[in-house]
């Protein structure tokens, strides 16, 4: 079975990361799965989840659905973390502009950095959808940083061609562009004519 690392972080736009998860899941695929401490204080004001004393075995009541696997971030030693364990890429979703600069710049301080620089490493393909706005010059050396790495930066910038009725259909769209750049089929969104 085809593997995704999902990871999230503390930026908001925590729907995304969600969906994606979801539709993953959905869709048959294994699911490997790190939020960040600041990911889970976001989730939990964003998606009003309660995630308790352990965050990441809580985060199992709101994907039921088979495949799914959670890691502590703090878990460097983690499988994720070691070259061996083979997947098909790695989306951070969103990704906060520390952890784009600490990807940019080669640390690994944390399960989510350190597997970043495996996909680095290994040439594995790696998605970072920045969720920030107004953008400063660090916050773009460092993406085009990543860019001239292969890593594919997809701002959470919805569209707005398909006349979206609701905040699920602007999510739908992002989520769209994310699965397109994975190359997993989708009708997420309808397509610009």
């Amino acid at each position: 079975m085809p593997k995704y690392i999902v990871a999230i972080t503390g930026a908001s736009g925590i729907i995304y990361g969600v969906r994606i998860t979801e539709v993953l899941l959905a869709q048959g695929y294994e699911v490997h799965l790190v939020v960040s401490e600041p990911g889970c204080i976001v989730m939990k004001q964003e998606m009003g989840w309660e995630l308790g004393e352990y965050p990441q075995e809580s985060l199992r009541q709101y994907f039921p659905q088979p495949g799914l696997y959670l890691y502590n971030n703090a878990d460097i030693a983690a499988r994720l973390a070691s070259g061996s364990f083979i997947t098909e890429g790695m989306v951070i979703v969103p990704c906060t502009m520390s952890t784009v600069a600490a990807v940019a710049n080669g640390l690994s301080n944390n399960l989510i950095e350190r597997t970043a620089d495996v996909m680095l490493k290994e040439r594995r393909p790696l998605i970072i959808v920045p969720r920030e706005t107004p953008l400063s010059v660090i916050h773009l050396r460092n993406l085009l940083r990543l860019a001239e790495m292969g890593v594919a930066i997809v701002p959470a910038m919805p569209g707005f061609y398909h006349h979206p009725r609701n905040i699920d259909e602007m999510v739908s769209f992002m989520v769209g562009k994310i699965l397109d750049i994975m190359r997993i089929p989708n009708d997420s969104f309808q397509r610009y004519e």
